[in-house]
């Protein structure tokens, strides 16, 4: 009766149509010392299954991997920014551009005012168009009119 049950399983196993339940009695049975002889091939298969069911996977898996970044390199570029800064610190003179002639300084912020000016005209000159558009959006807006009074008469239907 028993064999019968097991051979029975074994065709459902083979089928893959077996519960935990009945595997774990396969595996019980192929387990014993005793097997009968024309299963003996499938002693091998469940001791496998048995062994490695118990085996447990122990390394670490990294997740992300480490960057290793050479500080040293970053520490040579800095002096060598702060090498280079000082000396072009050093080779410029201290002309600050002061002028002890008040009248003189004066003449020479008018001009630059002026040259300001003169570059700063140019480029409005060319900004008037705005005018034009802002004189064509104003005649769209007769339409958002016509939309109102379109909704006035028709009414829309909200959804």
């Amino acid at each position: 009766m028993v064999l019968n049950n097991i051979e029975k399983l074994l065709e459902k196993y083979e089928n893959g149509e077996t519960t935990l339940k009945e595997e774990q009695q396969l595996k019980s049975y192929f387990s014993q010392e005793t097997v009968e002889p024309h299963l003996e091939m499938y002693k091998p298969m469940f001791a496998y299954f048995s062994v490695n069911q118990q085996e447990q996977f122990t390394k670490e898996v990294p997740l992300k991997t480490k960057r290793n970044f050479n500080y040293k390199w970053i520490s040579v570029a800095a002096v060598a920014v702060l090498l280079i800064g000082f000396y072009f610190k050093s080779a410029t003179k201290n002309d600050l551009g002061t002028y002890d002639d008040p009248q003189l300084a004066y003449n020479e912020v008018v001009k630059s005012l002026n040259m300001i000016s003169t570059n700063f005209n140019k480029g409005t000159a060319t900004v008037g168009y705005l005018d034009e558009l802002n004189k064509g959006t104003k005649t769209l807006g007769y339409l958002n009119e016509i939309e109102n009074t379109r909704n006035i008469i028709f009414k829309p239907i909200n959804k």
